[in-house]
């Protein structure tokens, strides 16, 4: 049997392209997953990061992780008319 015979699978032609490159592979591939089309979420300072100041980043950033959650959640629902 051939590993990874293309028409039995979803991934089969992944399987195969990983077992015919697994003898010169070092590492993982998965770490280099593709970017897609939305770029990451970034939280910009105006100020430099201060010591003292780093509740005031964690408040920041924690508010912009949960408006981003709250975005994505009000995907599923039907839009109010």
């Amino acid at each position: 049997m051939d590993v990874g015979d293309s028409g039995k699978g979803l991934y089969d032609h992944l399987y195969r392209r990983f077992f015919e490159n697994r003898a010169k592979r070092q590492g993982y591939d998965f770490q280099h997953a593709p970017s897609g089309s939305a770029p990451s979420p970034v939280v910009t300072f105006r100020d430099r990061l201060r010591w003292w100041g780093r509740w005031k980043r964690r408040k920041v950033i924690l508010a912009a992780r949960d408006r981003f959650q709250q975005d994505i959640l009000d995907l599923k629902k039907p839009p109010s008319m």
